[in-house]
């Protein structure tokens, strides 16, 4: 076991080691400064904006970077809605899998499109070969999206008084080509050559040590993983995800995938204060989310070590701690730890099953993705600690009597408003949704056309774990993280189609709220820093944004927490 948590630890230091001159170098990307890749990227940045007809070096405002991020959102979701409506007719679909329904060809688009990447179909069974091509499409412009998004931030959050915020598909462009692809080119290369297949043949006939005869599914998986990680995507190629042993088939790679999805995260932080010259705010941000993460995760891993206490009083020895869900090549303490990871940093891959987790691990796991303001996932994350700032900063100010400044720009009531409403929105959207689900499974109403039978059908557990299978199924869509409980029965068009809308709300209007404040803020008469400014790159004001991250989260969230996996908690005690 001390190997196990020497194998976690190891992982968890060696990503924040590599994150800092990772982060160095994503500033010089977007301040357009000269890099080592160079020689290799210009000429392809130069080819794409020729053909395109695009001016990168044109400077856009905040509301002319919300145009062109929502336009090719749209065209991107009717091309992979059409494809995965029709990949039982196209090309690249070796096994013969059929087209999608509509309600489920709906959901899959729209997971994909926001960086969610929640299935509710399994990889060997549900998509071709046509069809992993262009979900892997959106894996990369999604992130690539997330991360424009922080670049144009971190550009309003610059000491000087413009309207001009870079150009968003200059940001946009070199997120995908000179960060994404290249670490994706990496983590394939050390899958490949542990095992992860990358061909386009279809399933493959083998006889199995016992002698039976059975077919194994394989496909260009190497490439589509490696940028489910590095884009904190999470979307499986396989069904079983990264617990499938040929997505994930050894402790190695288990380490690999780790580290790839929380590098790009981590190098963010960094990167906004190698970008601002305010490496000391970066450091503060960084230091609240690290606190955050640890939190969460020794809880987990402790509770996966020391196994099930109703295992236990049937005199039944857990040496290994609690194994149920777990792959052996594995063991519980990494797989807690990434489960926390996943959640936190709303990847939403899993090396082990969710629904099997104890259950303080269970509500750890969800209170990552309803807190949903620690590392994040690639871009976002920063853009919903923003949101926290600008609360804290107008609390803090309030407190002090002192005008609420953020980087020498006035918090006023416009920013605070739409501060408010995205930190509520959250909420209201995991809450209402867990709210409508649970009324019909209580009520075991006949759903007609939006599911075959009654309620209580979709639900594989009673009782406080089945509530936790709703509760988390809407946390997860509306946090973009795609894990799931997956005793839940979510193919149908109850969850496909609410569970878009979820997705489809959680995913852009929280970019807009972000992206609106800097744009504003951009715009008003720098002030410059005196006595009676309220730092932010302190630790008592780091303090206060945890501070008011946790009341947010505890005021909104307890109550449902307590119905489900607290509740079972104290039923297995």
């Amino acid at each position: 076991m001390n190997t196990e948590l020497l194998g976690v630890i190891s992982i968890f230091i060696l990503t924040i080691v590599l994150a800092i001159p990772l982060g160095k170098y994503i500033a010089k990307v977007y301040l357009g400064d000269k890099t080592l890749l160079d020689p290799i990227f210009n000429p392809i940045e130069k080819f794409i904006f020729k053909i395109s007809g695009i001016n990168p070096a044109e400077e856009m405002n905040w509301k002319q970077h919300l145009k062109a991020l929502l336009s090719i959102n749209m065209v991107w979701f009717f091309l992979c809605f059409f494809v995965l409506l029709f990949q039982g007719s196209l090309p690249l679909n070796p096994d013969n899998n059929p087209s999608m329904s509509p309600d489920l060809a709906f959901n899959t688009a729209i997971s994909f499109l926001v960086n969610c990447n929640l299935q509710h179909y399994s990889g060997e069974s549900g998509v071709s070969y046509l069809s992993q091509i262009v979900l892997m499409f959106l894996q990369f412009v999604s992130a690539g999206i997330g991360m424009a998004a922080a670049a144009m931030i971190f550009t309003a959050m610059k000491e000087r008084t413009t309207e001009k915020l870079g150009n968003f598909y200059n940001y946009f462009i070199k997120s995908c080509t000179r960060i994404l692809l290249p670490l994706s080119a990496i983590v394939a290369a050390a899958l490949v050559f542990s095992g992860t297949p990358m061909t386009f043949e279809g399933k493959d006939a083998i006889t199995t040590l016992q002698g039976d005869h059975v077919e194994v599914s394989r496909g260009p998986a190497a490439a589509f993983i490696a940028i489910k990680h590095i884009g904190t995507n999470g979307g499986g190629f396989f069904g079983a995800n990264s617990a499938h042993p040929l997505e994930n088939p050894t402790y190695f790679t288990n380490g690999v995938e780790l580290w790839a999805q929380m590098i790009i995260p981590f190098a963010m932080i960094f990167a906004l204060g190698f970008y601002l010259n305010k490496r000391k705010l970066s450091n503060i941000i960084f230091g609240v989310m690290t606190v955050g993460f640890l939190l969460l995760v020794v809880p987990t891993v402790t509770s996966e070590i020391n196994g099930n206490p109703a295992i236990e009083k049937m005199g039944i020895a857990q040496t290994t701690g609690a194994m149920e869900g777990k792959e052996v090549r594995f063991g519980p303490a990494i797989s807690g730890f990434w489960s926390i990871a996943t959640t936190v940093i709303s990847t939403g891959s899993v090396n082990s099953m969710h629904d099997s987790s104890m259950p303080i691990s269970g509500a750890m796991q969800l209170l990552s993705m309803m807190v949903n303001a620690f590392y994040g996932g690639c871009g976002v994350g920063i853009l919903n600690y923003y949101i926290f700032i600008i609360l804290a900063v107008f609390i803090s100010g309030l407190m002090v009597g002192r005008t609420p400044e953020f980087l020498g720009k006035k918090i006023e009531a416009r920013e605070v408003k739409i501060a408010a409403f995205i930190a509520i929105l959250h909420p209201l959207l995991i809450l209402a949704g867990t709210a409508l689900a649970s009324y019909f499974a209580a009520h075991d109403t006949a759903m007609g056309y939006w599911f075959s039978g009654n309620a209580t059908g979709w639900l594989n557990n009673p009782s406080n774990h089945g509530f936790s299978e709703m509760l988390y199924e809407y946390t997860s869509s509306a946090a973009n993280n795609g894990s799931g409980f997956e005793g839940l029965g979510d193919n149908n068009p109850f969850w496909n189609i609410t569970t878009g809308i979820v997705l489809l709300l959680s995913r852009f209007i929280p970019i807009i709220g972000p992206l609106a404040i800097a744009g504003l803020l951009a715009g008003k008469k720098y002030i410059p820093e005196s006595a009676g400014t309220l730092k932010t790159d302190t630790s008592i004001f780091g303090i206060m944004t945890f501070a008011v991250i946790a009341i947010i989260a505890a005021l909104s969230f307890f109550p449902a927490l307590a119905l489900g996996p607290l509740a079972e908690f104290f039923t297995l005690k």
